[in-house]
Formats: C-alpha cells, structure tokens, sequence
C-alpha cells in the first residue's frame, strides 16, 4: 500500500462530463444522470483499499443523510483490474450489494475520467455546487487506519452545509489521502 494525497483540483473547476458503467445497474450513466439538485460529490473509490474500507460506512451514511436535501453522491473506481482483480466491476457490484451504497457505483475502465479530474489516491472526494462546480475536494475527516480520530465525515458534512447555505467554500481544505489509484501500465 502506497500513501498517497489529493492534487487539489482548483476551486471553481467544472465538473468534466463522464458516462461510465454503473457496475450494480449495468446501464451506462453520465454525470447529468447522477448529479443532485443542490450538489454533487464524487469519489474516486475501490475495493481493497484499507483508507476506503476504514471510511466506507461513514460514506454510506453522510450520503444517506443528505440525499434528502438534494446532494447526491456517486462513487468511481479507476483502478487497473487486470492487477487489482478485487477491484473488477462484478466485485464492485457485490460490494455495493453487501454494503447497500446508495448511490452509483461507476467502473473507469480507461481511466480518463480520474484523470480529468486529476485524482490521485483512494478515497479522493470532490464537492460540486449545483452549477457543477467545485466547492471543496480534500478528505472526509481526519480518522485513518491505526490513528484514533473518529470516522464522522465531519470535513465533509461541513462542506456539505456549507455549499447548501450558500456561504463561501471553508477556507482551509486538507488533503484526502489513502492508497494511490492504480495506474495501468503501458
């Protein structure tokens, strides 16, 4: 496992447009299929990785907690499934079956959408307005395997509040970090 961080896309950035596999429907979904109302968060995501497993249910359920007041989440895997078999898209749609995501599950077979958004490492979470721009990227909290910070999406959730009150994005936005997407070589 490779520690890597965010890029840190730059504020304002529009969302780049996708249309990718949704693993647990199997119908393609662009990103005006997955977008919310009010806002948008996208993650940059996969399987096996110990910063993802170790935030997942947190995910879940800030998702959860917010799809009622229009902000949506939908969740990429990038990552090379010709090394990473685990990270394979009917490994995917198993995971999202067991853990009831609630929200897409897209498969990035050619690895162009992570790198239209310049993600770096698992979990990579972005925050769009509702014009699709972005608002916050970095983590959800401070908790990681083996610190002992509580895993309560609290960056997130304040991002998230923040954008739907219509305040200014919070100044200070650390990093995510987690295990580097795994490139396809070659």
């Amino acid at each position: 496992m490779s520690l890597k961080e965010s890029n840190m896309l730059p504020l304002g950035t529009k969302a780049p447009d996708f249309i990718l596999l949704d693993t647990v429907s199997g119908m393609m979904k662009s990103l005006d299929h997955v977008r919310g109302e009010k806002a948008t968060v996208i993650v940059f995501s996969c399987n096996h990785c110990p910063f993802v497993i170790h935030v997942n249910q947190t995910m879940i359920d800030v998702a959860n907690d917010y799809v009622e007041q229009g902000v949506k989440f939908v969740v990429i895997s990038s990552n090379d499934v010709e090394n990473y078999k685990e990270d394979s898209p009917d490994k995917m749609s198993i995971v999202a079956k067991v853990l009831r995501y609630p929200f897409p599950y897209l498969y990035d077979e050619t690895q162009d959408v992570a790198k239209s958004y310049d993600a770096a490492c698992t979990p990579d979470i972005y925050l769009f307005d509702e014009e699709l721009k972005l608002y916050y990227r970095g983590r959800l909290d401070q908790a990681r395997p083996g610190n002992d910070h509580p895993v309560n999406g609290s960056d997130i959730r304040s991002a998230i509040d923040y954008v739907l009150a219509g305040e200014d994005a919070p100044e200070k936005q650390y990093p995510s970090a987690g295990c580097n997407i795994k490139w396809k070589v070659g």
